[in-house]
C-alpha cells in the first residue's frame, strides 16, 4: 500500500507547479506526484487488482508527464490526472495476457481484505473511489474533497450511502 503524505492541494501553487512541469521541471513534477498519487492509487484499486495498483499509478504519471503540454487549464489537472488513471485501468483490462494469468488465480494473502475490497469494486463508482480514499487510503472527508474536486457534502453523502451499501452486502456474505 502506497504511503505518502497529504499535501493539501493548493490550487494557486499547483497552478505554478503545472506550469513549471509542463516546462520540464521534474522537482514540480515530483511535488504533483505527492500531492496526488493517493487518489490516482486509490481510482486504479477500485478497478484492478491491488498487485498491479501501484505499479499503475507509476504508468498514469508517466503518461501525464508526457501530455502535460497539451492541458489546458491547471484547473482542470485533477480531473484530467483522474481520467488518465481511470482509462489507464481499461486499458490493463484490454490486454488478455493479463485477464488470463488473473484468472489463473494464486490465492491472496490476505482473503478477508481482498473480498472486503471486492465488494467495494461491486458498488458504484461514486461510492467506490470515494470509500476507497477514506478506508484504504486514509484521507478525511475534507482531504477527499480537496483532492477530488467534489463538495464535502457530496463526500460525506457518498461516504455515507457507499458505507450503508457496504454494510448491507457484506452482511449478505458468508
Amino acid at each position: 500500500m502506497m504511503q505518502l503524505m497529504l499535501v493539501p492541494a493548493d490550487t494557486g501553487e499547483d497552478e505554478v507547479l503545472i506550469a513549471a512541469a509542463a516546462r520540464g521541471d521534474r522537482g514540480a513534477f515530483g511535488e504533483l506526484y505527492v500531492r496526488y498519487a493517493r487518489m490516482v492509487h486509490a481510482i486504479l484499486l477500485a478497478r484492478v487488482p491491488p498487485s498491479d495498483a501501484e505499479d499503475l499509478v507509476q504508468d498514469v504519471f508517466l503518461a501525464a508527464m508526457k501530455q502535460l503540454g497539451g492541458l489546458r487549464t491547471a484547473n482542470a489537472f485533477r480531473g484530467w490526472l483522474a481520467a488518465i488513471a481511470r482509462n489507464r485501468a481499461l486499458d490493463y483490462f484490454r490486454d488478455a495476457r493479463r485477464q488470463a494469468a488473473g484468472a489463473a488465480g494464486v490465492a491472496p494473502p490476505n482473503q478477508g481484505a481482498f473480498a472486503v475490497l471486492d465488494t467495494i469494486r461491486s458498488l458504484p463508482e461514486a461510492y467506490r473511489e470515494t470509500l476507497i480514499l477514506r478506508l484504504v487510503e486514509g484521507m478525511t472527508g475534507p482531504e477527499i474533497a480537496r483532492q477530488t474536486g467534489l463538495t464535502p457534502e457530496s463526500v460525506r453523502v457518498n461516504l455515507c450511502r457507499g458505507m450503508k451499501m457496504l454494510r448491507e452486502l457484506l452482511k449478505e456474505k458468508p
